[in-house]
């Protein structure tokens, strides 16, 4: 189950810009409460992350419309409002309210 009120990033460990950008998951986990990862193709990936929902099937990735990674989703009662694809530093950092979110990761990365 996704959550209905967060954010939620859709990633794969086979993606180099997901690999690039598992610190700045690993950072939002921490500071957020309401932060999950769906991962396509490995449900211990990003490392030290608790919510991670195993989406091997894709399931919850067709029903959201995901066709890159990473991309970030805000939700709001449950639907969608707003999301950022690839790496987006200040995106990220504008969906997430973390200000330094990823510093030293490069400024854009597309997924």
């Amino acid at each position: 189950m996704l959550v209905t009120d967060g954010l939620v990033v859709f990633s794969k460990r086979a993606c180099p810009t997901c690999l690039l950008v598992e610190p700045a998951m690993q950072q939002a986990a921490r500071a957020l409460p309401a932060f999950q990862v769906v991962s396509q193709d490995d449900p211990g990936f990003p490392r030290e992350v608790a919510n991670i929902v195993d989406d091997r099937e894709l399931d919850r990735s067709w029903l959201n419309n995901i066709e890159a990674t990473p991309t970030l989703v805000r939700f709001s009662q449950g639907r969608e409002a707003e999301r950022v694809v690839g790496w987006d530093r200040d995106g990220w950092r504008r969906l997430t309210g973390i200000r330094d979110l990823g510093e030293g990761l490069p400024a854009f990365q597309p997924g």
